[in-house]
């Protein structure tokens, strides 16, 4: 006896009787499982929907990537850049060896990246996301990056490189090299300022990279190095424009220092000016 009759006995009342096919009777029963079927059927449904649109999605990446390796192929051949017909556009392949189709898709994937990375920052970015947001295939996602880390670098390489491209076209003009790579760094981390979930997933990337990344974490400190070369400026560097020991070593502080005080302000023990101020006094070793 439910407590509902146990109220109803103790209080005299008479109970009515429950309905035919109320819960608990072979009737309900049967229908809840009616039920549950339809809803198991409409979740498989939807899963194998979604199976072969990432299947649909993964097959014409395939095409695509095979289409441009052949074109590749062909562009190597003896004779295939008489074939080309005058005024043609250009096919050959982009830096990094990629086509034009290949760089474009690259491209969405790192601006999806970003802007998942700004959102949310590290944990925001979900390489099923990454896919769905700059429509290609997983597959496809994976065999330009490996894994989560791999394009957090590579975004951070990104917006280092749209960074040179903003300085070539406005470099500093302070008149001693240190205060020229400080003006710099300090251009960076004001953009960083403006999107610390982005900066933080980036660093973050860096900081967990093992040796599989080593490689993308290189060219970040390798492009990271030419910036601060470029605002040293050719005159104040050694001969035929390189830098000597003593700046090699200066740089080298610079870069370390860069990355520590980042590290430092995202986790919220150095302040905006305690940053400033450590960055000028280590770009001031290039001054002495």
């Amino acid at each position: 006896m439910d407590s509902g009759h146990e109220a109803g006995a103790a209080a005299g009342t008479p109970q009515a009787p429950r309905p035919s096919g109320a819960d608990g009777t072979p009737e309900a029963r049967g229908a809840q499982g009616t039920r549950g079927t339809h809803g198991a059927q409409g979740t498989r449904g939807t899963d194998r929907s979604e199976r072969a649109h990432q299947a649909d999605r993964a097959a014409r990446d395939h095409r695509a990537e095979r289409s441009d390796r052949a074109g590749q192929a062909g562009r190597s051949a003896p004779g295939a850049a008489a074939t080309r017909s005058a005024g043609a556009p250009d096919p050959r392949p982009r830096p990094g060896g990629l086509t034009a189709r290949q760089e474009a898709r690259r491209t969405r994937i790192l601006a999806a990246s970003t802007a998942l990375a700004c959102r949310g920052g590290f944990d925001a970015v979900q390489m099923r996301e990454v896919a769905e947001t700059s429509a290609v295939a997983l597959g496809t996602l994976y065999r330009y990056f490996p894994s989560k880390i791999h394009l957090l670098v590579a975004v951070m390489e990104d917006q280092l490189v749209q960074l040179h491209t903003a300085l070539r076209t406005r470099p500093p003009i302070a008149p001693e090299p240190g205060e020229r790579v400080a003006d710099t760094l300090l251009r960076a981390f004001r953009a960083l300022q403006r999107e610390p979930l982005l900066a933080d997933a980036m660093v973050r990337a860096v900081i967990f990279g093992d040796r599989s990344v080593r490689e993308e974490v290189a060219a970040v400190s390798r492009l990271t190095t030419t910036i601060i070369l470029e605002a040293v400026g050719p005159a104040a560097l050694g001969p035929e424009g390189r830098p000597s020991a003593a700046q090699s070593s200066a740089v080298r502080v610079i870069e370390h220092t860069w990355h520590a005080v980042l590290v430092a302000w995202l986790s919220g023990r150095a302040t905006v000016a305690e940053v400033s101020g450590d960055l000028r006094t280590a770009c001031s070793l290039l001054d002495s």
